[in-house]
């Protein structure tokens, strides 16, 4: 299983690695600079170099960098507009450097403006960062959200939109979140309903669009449309839940990674250990 935790590369990429064997995970999630979308870190190319170097010798990939949640692609204010695509275009930049399989952003907030203009502000810039980084190896992936406030990305329709607009380039994507989806209204507590949410992620977006998976559970029940992590099995979603997820046919290739609220990243061994545990129970 394809499965990791978000872990942080402030120590440097290196030292990564040991933090995913402690996990017994064989991917993670990062954010490639100071998660209130400030200043990044500086990675040097001998701590790139020796990164590569033992990422080679380890079950480890190169992870997936997640955008910081402050920057906001579909904002109406001119100037945190443009500094959304500079985040994403280095932050992109950055995930080509270190190696990483996948870029994960939340689409973004109209605040009050409207779906329409939201959808596109996101377009135009995703559409600007891909044209300065075209022949790139890492997926730019769209997060499913739970549909708070002014969110784009709570109906699956958004995210098909966003992509159409884009003119379906290569190596565009979605990352589904369970706690989002669950808080905004699409059921994945039993295999039924989990069949039907999927078919309905096919019938709107596209399977062959659905990339990677964010595995949490949810404090708030279904279509409450609040966004809170749970533990694994301590949610609205379950343990039966999480198992329908991670064997459903569909999904269980995919890469999951766990965003649940944890105090210090050494607990994520035993989440990863119950999500393996229904893995081999299913």
């Amino acid at each position: 299983m394809h499965i990791g935790a978000h872990l942080s590369i402030s120590k440097g990429l290196p030292q990564t690695i040991k933090m995913a064997e402690r996990i017994s995970a064989n991917t993670f999630q990062y954010f490639a600079r100071n998660p209130r979308g400030g200043s990044r870190r500086d990675i040097g190319d001998v701590e790139l170099r020796e990164w590569h170097e033992l990422k080679q010798q380890s079950s480890l990939d190169g992870g997936m960098v997640h955008i910081p949640y402050t920057v906001n692609l579909a904002t109406p204010k001119e100037g945190l507009w443009e500094f959304a695509q500079k985040v994403l275009f280095e932050d992109l930049e950055r995930a080509e450097a270190i190696g990483s399989p996948w870029l994960v952003t939340h689409p973004g907030s109209h605040l009050g403006e409207g779906t329409d203009k939201g959808i596109d502000r996101i377009v135009r810039a995703t559409d600007m960062v891909l044209n300065r980084l075209p022949n790139r190896n890492t997926w730019v992936l769209f997060e499913t959200m739970a549909g708070q406030g002014s969110e784009i990305g709570g109906d699956f329709k958004h995210l098909k939109e966003i992509i159409d607009l884009l003119g379906n380039p290569e190596r565009i994507g979605v990352c589904l979140d369970t706690c989002h989806i669950f808080a905004a209204g699409y059921d994945i507590r039993t295999k039924e309903a989990l069949d039907k949410t999927l078919e309905e992620f096919a019938e709107l977006v596209g399977l062959e669009y659905l990339r990677a998976i964010h595995l949490n559970d949810s404090k708030f029940g279904l279509g409450e449309r609040k966004d809170r992590h749970a533990l694994i099995g301590d949610g609205h979603v379950g343990m039966s839940g999480i198992s329908h997820v991670v064997n459903h046919p569909l999904l269980k290739d995919l890469p999951f990674f766990l965003e649940t609220p944890v105090e210090k990243y050494e607990e994520y061994g035993e989440e990863v250990a119950k999500v393996l545990a229904v893995r081999e129970e299913g």
